[in-house]
Order: C-alpha cells, then structure tokens, then sequence
C-alpha cells in the first residue's frame, strides 16, 4: 500500500469484501516483483493473525524491536490458525517490507473451532487438503473468516450436513477432527446464537453443585442477624418492567440543612454465595451476565438471580446499604455501610415513573405510586443537582441509542425500536453513580483493596484525529486539550453535533477514540465520568465486580479480615471482571447484529434514510435511525474514493464522505444468521 506524505492518505483498489473483517491491515505484497536485493535473513517471535483469504501476518513481540507486521503469503503460513504465538523467518522484500515464512508454533490458542458441517466437498489446496486423506466426506467450514480452510470432521450420529458444531482440533500436524457439540441446523436463529456464545466462551450451564448450592441458600430464613432493621423505611425499587433481578433499592430523607440522606440498599448476595464455595467459582469463571434480546445468560443461578436476592416488593430481603450524606447541591459529605433488612414498598417501572414525572397525580399509575410520591419528587429535584454535578466536572454523556426488538410468536423480528430514556432511568443512573463513588472513596481512605473502575485519558492521536474530523465536519473543537485531556471540554462540541444532527456519530467517534474503561485493584481516575475514585458496587447480582467489592466489604470493613488477605483476590477479581466484560460484550454485539440483520431480511430491495456511521479504506457503513447497519463497499460507489484517516473521510474527486453525512440506501443483500447486511448508494 502506498501512502501519501502530503495528505496521509491512503490508495486502494476499488474492489472490496463485504465485511471490515475480511480486510487485512494491509495489501498483500505482489512478490512476483521482489526486489532482487533481499535483505539479512531473521528470526522472529510474535502472534499470527490470519486473513480470509489465506495470507496473515506476524506482530512481532520480544527483543526483536520490530515497529511493523511480517507479512505471511499464501502457503507459508506453516499450518498456524489466527492468535497462535509462532516464530517466523523473515527479510526484506519488495520497497522495504517485511515478509516471512512461519517456521515453528509456539503456542496454540485455539484448541476448537465452530462452524458449519459440509458433506462431500472436495477440499481445497491448502493446509488442510487432507492430500492423500479423505478426498470425501464431512468437512468444517469455520465461522471465524480470519481462520479459512476446511477441516476434516469425522461422522457423528448426533450431527448432519448444514448443522452448526463446535470440532476439536487434533493438532497442527493433520488429522480429523471430532465433533464435541452440535448446536442445531445451521438456519436455525437459536442454534446461531448458541454458536456465537460458545464461541465468546460463554457458558449458559451452572456447575451441578452452585446449582445445589443456590437451591439451599435459597431457602434460608431471612433473620436480623445482628442487621439494622429498615423495614419501616420508605424504601422502593426501579426499574424495566421485564427485569427479574432487581439488585437496588432506593430511599430518600430531607436533612434539617436542606441536604439529603439518600439510601441506596443493595441485595447481600455475598450472604448467600460463601466464601470458596462452587458459586463464587462458577462466578468467577462468568464474571458477569449476558444480556441479548429475549434471553439471559445470568452470572448466578435464578433461585438467587430472580428469587433470594431479589429486592422484590413486599419481601424481606437482606441489603447491604450505603448511607450517604450529600449536600443541598448534591456534594458528597459521608458516606457509611451497613448490614441491613429490608422490605421493598413498591416495585417501580421506568415508564410509569416517567409518566408520573411528566402528569403528576393525573397519571392513570398515580394510585400505585401515593405512598412514595412526595419522595419521588425530591428524588428528581436531588437528581438533577446531582446531574449539574456531573456536568461542570467535565463528566460526557455518551450514550448510543439502543435498539428495542419486537419479536412475533415465533422469536424473529418484526421491527426494531429505539429504548426512551426518561427522569426515572436517569435518576437511577445519577444515584448508583453517587453510591459507587461514595463507596470507593470510602475503602480508599480506609485503606482496604477495592475493585476499581477505571477510565484513562485517551490516546492523544486518537484524540487528535477526533478533533481534526470534528473540525472537518464544521464543529468547535477548540475546547479539546491534547496536551491535558482531562482538561479538555467536550461538552459544547457534543451540544453542538446535537443541534447539526450528529450527536450519534460525533458520540461513537469520540468512543473509539477513548481509552475502554477496565477494572484494576490501583485506583486511577476515571477520565469519561471526571472521577478521581470509582468502582462498581450496585449489582452484585450480575458483575463480579461488585460481588467481589461486596465481598471485600464483608469480610474487612464491616468484619474481621485483614485487608492483606483480599490485596491478591481484588486482583483476580479485576483481571476476570475485565476479560468477561469483553466476552459478555462481543456475544451481545454480535446477537444483535443476528437480529438486525433478520429484521432487514424482510425489507430487501427497500430504501432508507441513513446517516454514514463509519468509513474505512475499503467502504463506508450507514445507521438507519433503529441503528440497523449496513455497508456499502467501495467498488459500488460511483468513481475513485481515496480514504483519509487524518480526515476520517472518503474522498472522491467532487463527492466527499465524512461521519454524520445523511444518505439514502437500499438494502440488496443480508447474509442473516451471519449479521452481515450489505446496502447501496440511491
């Protein structure tokens, strides 16, 4: 790939797959023209990263110091699959650039692969042709595209041909593979989404014993326990009107200085799931639950996800709460925890809190809801001083609009909504913010491990590309400190991309230009909500990360543990909270793109208005309003595009393509059950 030093540009031949995935990170060398003056040959170590079609390349790591990939033509591969740790044999090729040969594997990372069965294909030419063995038969055609080839899969009575199966890989030196799961036929929507969550390496079924475990727990009395007793207290719960784990309740008193003692009480599920037990294990192993569309994978079983630790209206329940005193305008003054039972008064929806907000006494949920009203009132009046708070420290408000599935009788979907966020969600938002800030702080200052949330400042090219694209699309990036980040204001460039109608795509550029929040046992500021101490505390229900911080509450601060115990299980707990949050995050995205595309099924050869969501060298994706996307590959545009990455734009000769440009598409073709929909430019 040639790359311009005047404009930073890069030139790309029109013709494009379908998917960014497909696209490797750059042109395959044409080492037909090799330049006769190779370089010293070299050895290097590095992980392989493979490419659909059939090249890879090689990120060097170690003591070799190298700044750039290896490339890895077709047929010296030496049999690595996508992620292995290999060494390569490298030197210089054609203007310059590295390429190599992978001479050892050092270590496999993939020890199975999912995809679809395929009887009687005749392989092809590559590693895994099989040459002299099985010319017939049943054969894998992986899921993953950066893994190409096909494997041969001995006959199960369990599995046919077109049925979507996990395969054990037998070793790199060939072999046929065994069938170690069969998720259905490869058509099927539940099939798919058993797939793409085994293969983000979730696990929908408990341990046999955290199950027995639950179910005994489960049924022990609630007692006082040495417990401070609130049930006399106006306490209450909000939340969705489809949620069965409700982890948080809510209270609210008036000081006699005009500040607030706000309770935020929270289910003691460390109570139930005991120390070293299969429960904290399997725990440990979820990290969090999964939630897609019509399902939930929960990270504890549902006799205590749904049942004992659920804070459900008019049950006794055992809380852990945090009893914070704030100030008229919302400032944190003190903050103390304590063992507590509870009895929850209301069961509290989000829209009909949100219609009284909007009606008053004059919504039809109002009798419901007249033993807390007064104190919803002074909720909101808290909430909005808690919200001013936020905005003058700098804190952004980045949320995406997310999808609602309508789904008929039999599960597909029929149309895609956007989710409404009122007073009453964000209200609940600004309050579980208050309580994991206050309790942070607390352990902090006490000198006790916590389970830190953490947010660093972004990378300052990333952020200087963001603010040169903004500045493109003719928004104010002058508040925007690349120098100091945290000092950066965001707030009247998003107000401003809110007014020219971009808010959407200027709020995920910024997103991937930041850092991704992670959870650590160091504290660090949290750069997106302009927090010095931060951790996560309200749902122990379903984030490890709570339960452990619950844990470390327990057993140090309001019991008899030495901190030092729990320095090297608040560690554990952070590296496996991090890893299952990318799991968790990957398995919903890629559902949801399953759905997406399902609903889009229905409409193609329709046309739609869209906005540009994201531009790449080899295309552009739109975002219909409902956030479905598509995208439109270079070689279906009209003329010759350059794509600029300083400018995050495709670049024609009279027509230019930047983030937020509103478009008119047309879907022509969806590969469902793969999430892939591709549309054209009307």
């Amino acid at each position: 790939m040639k790359r311009s030093k005047k404009n930073g540009t890069s030139r790309r031949t029109r013709r494009a797959p379908l998917n960014k995935r497909n696209t490797p990170r750059r042109a395959p060398l044409p080492l037909a023209r090799s330049s006769p003056k190779r370089g010293k040959t070299n050895v290097a170590e590095g992980v392989f990263s493979g490419t659909p079609r059939g090249f890879g390349f090689v990120l060097p790591g170690g003591e070799t110091g190298r700044e750039t990939d290896i490339f890895i033509p077709v047929g010296k591969t030496g049999g690595a699959l996508d992620g292995d740790r290999v060494t390569v044999k490298c030197r210089r090729g054609f203007e310059n650039h590295t390429e190599g040969e992978v001479t050892a594997i050092l270590e496999e990372k993939r020890r199975s692969l999912i995809g679809v069965l395929v009887a009687g294909r005749a392989l092809s030419s590559g590693r895994h042709a099989s040459r002299d063995r099985f010319r017939s038969g049943w054969y894998l055609i992986p899921d993953d595209r950066n893994v190409p080839g096909e494997f041969p899969v001995c006959p199960s009575p369990d599995a046919d041909p077109g049925d979507r199966v996990e395969i054990v890989l037998p070793g790199r030196r060939g072999g046929v593979c065994k069938i170690s799961r069969v998720f259905g036929p490869s058509t099927d929507r539940r099939a798919n989404c058993d797939a793409i969550l085994a293969s983000c390496g979730i696990e929908p079924e408990f341990d046999p014993e955290a199950l027995r475990e639950a179910g005994f727990a489960a049924k022990e009395p609630i007692g006082e326990d040495g417990r401070l007793d609130l049930t006399n207290e106006l306490i209450f719960t909000i939340d969705g009107a489809d949620a069965k784990d409700l982890d948080d309740a809510i209270s609210l008193r008036d000081l006699p200085d005009g500040g607030f003692l706000l309770g935020v009480h929270i289910a003691d599920v460390t109570s139930y799931v005991r120390p070293g037990s299969a429960l904290e294990k399997d725990a440990f192993k979820r990290g969090t639950s999964v939630y897609f569309v019509d399902r939930v994978v929960p990270m504890l079983p549902v006799d205590l996800s749904n049942g004992a630790c659920s804070l459900n209206a008019d049950e006794l329940k055992r809380a852990l709460s945090a009893l914070i005193t704030l100030s008229p305008d919302g400032a944190i003054r003190s903050a103390e925890l304590k063992k507590t039972v509870i009895r929850s008064c209301v069961r509290g929806v989000y829209t009909e809190v949100n219609s009284l907000f909007d009606a008053g006494e004059a919504s039809p949920f109002y009798p419901k809801y007249r033993a807390v009203y007064p104190v919803l009132l002074r909720m909101r009046e808290l909430y909005r001083a808690l919200e001013n708070r936020a905005a003058a420290r700098g804190s952004l408000s980045l949320d995406r609009p997310e999808p609602i599935f309508s789904l008929d009788e039999k599960g597909d979907p029929v149309d895609v909504l956007l989710r409404e966020r009122g007073d009453a969600e964000k209200l609940i938002e600004q309050f579980m913010l208050t309580a994991n800030e206050a309790v942070a702080t607390l352990l902090h200052d006490a000198g006790i491990p916590c389970v830190y949330r953490v947010h660093e400042d972004p990378d300052p090219k990333k952020l200087a590309a963001f603010k040169n694209a903004a500045a493109h699309l003719g928004l104010d990036a002058s508040g925007i400190d690349l120098d100091d980040p945290g000092k950066s204001s965001f707030s009247s460039l998003l107000a401003e991309a809110e007014e020219k109608g971009v808010s959407e795509q200027v709020s995920l550029a910024l997103l991937r230009a930041m850092a991704k929040a992670r959870y650590e046992d160091a504290p660090h500021r949290h750069f997106g909500l302009g927090i010095d101490l931060y951790c996560h505390f309200t749902s122990p229900i379903r984030r490890l990360s709570d339960l452990a911080t619950h844990r470390i509450i327990s057993e140090v601060l309001l019991g008899a543990s030495s901190p030092r115990r729990f320095t090297g299980y608040a560690k554990n707990a952070a590296e496996a909270a991090s890893e299952a949050e990318l799991r968790a995050l990957d398995a919903e995205r890629k559902i949801e793109a399953v759905y997406k595309a399902l609903y889009l099924e229905k409409h193609i050869g329709e046309t739609f208005d869209a906005r540009v969501s994201s531009l790449t060298s080899f295309g552009l994706f739109a975002e219909l309003p409902n956030t479905c996307e598509g995208m439109i590959p270079l070689s279906d545009l009209p003329g010759v595009y350059i794509y600029s990455e300083r400018e995050m734009a495709l670049i024609g000769g009279r027509v230019t393509f930047r983030l937020g440009d509103p478009v008119s598409v047309r879907v022509e073709e969806v590969d469902a059950l793969a999430g892939r929909v591709r549309f054209s430019l009307v």
